[in-house]
């Protein structure tokens, strides 16, 4: 690690040897390298003391997917808090380092204010493996165009940054450096990293990434949307979810029937319960197609009396669900939600919904409280 990145977090760089308790310290896998607005976020996610306890036992294998192709870093120390950061390639390969035993956790991106969902992730979220998100927070986003020193803006052909970014800086790009040709990078700071290499003339990417890699700035807080923000979540394998707050999101994924009718009637199970749905994303299944997996987020925690009610009835009325985790929003200043005050009143029984048979109903309750105790067998739901 270079001695930037160790200032950046307020601490020295810890030192140690092998036979010290590094392997106590929790290491997280993020888009790396260096530079990267995840690694913001990452440093956000420690900073805070959300990386201290992973959910479940130690790590089973040394640090870094085979698959990656990167190691983990030295030892940092985030406002007293300590991990080991794992740089990786994608959203898949940090949540696979999770998934292989290789890390504890794994802060990925979610969702942009102006592109919307990341479907990496998503997919990521999606795999064979369960995988439960316990924390968010939601990192505002403005670049800096990035050069070797000495470069003109007339002498620039190329810009780089990662696609999910590029739209973010289109129209300032567009306006002053017209000519140039866009080169996709698989993060913002390896596309700074691609300009001090000399593969490209500039780079939209985090101020810091210019300081790390030795680059000048033609212009600070770019953004084409003043006041984005991208979400990050904290993703580890399932256990107990995060404590309730009052101002909290449960997030599931699922497969409807192939039957007319069964979207709409999911919706309806939701909305029935008094659940304010906050989002829904599809993604295909990549089996056949036409057949999708949706993405639901909802108001509330899972250990609220109408959120858990609604799962059950979920579980009745799906294919397929899996639980993705309930945990505190970060979504800026807010009014009361329906966990703030007494649970909303339902128009489906509280008791069993009229076409499940008694056993079908016991296995949708079961199979909530477990996902709220954190007891839920690793097999889960395999797709």
């Amino acid at each position: 690690m270079s001695s930037e990145q160790s200032k950046s977090v307020g601490t020295n760089q810890t030192s140690h040897t092998p036979e010290t308790s590094e392997r106590d310290i929790p290491v997280v896998a993020f888009l790396g390298p260096s530079g990267t607005f995840t690694e913001m976020a990452m440093l956000e996610f420690a900073g805070r003391g959300w990386c201290d306890t992973p959910p479940q036992g130690a790590r089973t294998g040394a640090a870094g997917p085979e698959s990656s192709g990167v190691k983990a870093t030295e030892p940092i120390t985030a406002h007293g808090h300590r991990i080991v950061p794992l740089p990786v390639d994608s959203p898949q390969h940090a949540v696979d380092a999770v998934i292989r035993g290789r890390a504890d956790w794994a802060c990925v991106a979610i969702e942009s204010s102006v592109e919307g969902p990341v479907t990496r992730t998503f997919d990521a979220l999606a795999g064979s493996h369960p995988l439960q998100i316990y924390r968010e927070i939601a990192i505002p986003i403005a670049f800096s165009i990035l050069v070797r020193p000495g470069t003109r803006p007339q002498g620039i052909t190329t810009w780089s940054a990662h696609p999910v970014a590029r739209p973010q800086v289109t129209s300032w790009i567009d306006h002053h450096l017209p000519p140039a040709e866009f080169v996709a990078a698989r993060s913002n700071a390896a596309a700074a990293e691609m300009v001090a290499r000399g593969e490209v003339d500039a780079a939209a990417a985090p101020a810091r990434a210019g300081q790390l890699y030795g680059l000048y700035s033609l212009a600070d807080g770019v953004a084409d949307v003043t006041g984005a923000q991208t979400r990050f979540v904290l993703v580890g394998k399932p256990g107990k979810p995060t404590a309730h707050t009052g101002r909290d999101r449960t997030s599931v994924v699922f497969n409807v029937r192939n039957e007319p009718g069964a979207l709409a009637r999911t919706l309806t199970v939701v909305s029935s319960n008094g659940v304010d749905l906050t989002r829904i994303e599809s993604r295909p299944t990549r089996k056949a197609l036409g057949e999708y997996r949706f993405y639901m987020d909802m108001s509330g925690h899972i250990s609220d009396p109408h959120v858990a009610t609604a799962l059950q009835h979920l579980h009745r009325t799906v294919q397929v669900l899996r639980f993705l985790g309930s945990w505190p929003m970060d979504d800026g200043p807010h009014g009361a939600t329906t966990s703030d005050a007494a649970a909303p009143s339902s128009t489906m029984s509280p008791d069993k919904p009229s076409t499940a048979t008694p056993a079908e109903w016991f296995t949708a309750q079961e199979w909530v409280a477990h996902r709220a105790e954190g007891t839920a067998p690793e097999t889960d739901v395999l797709w």
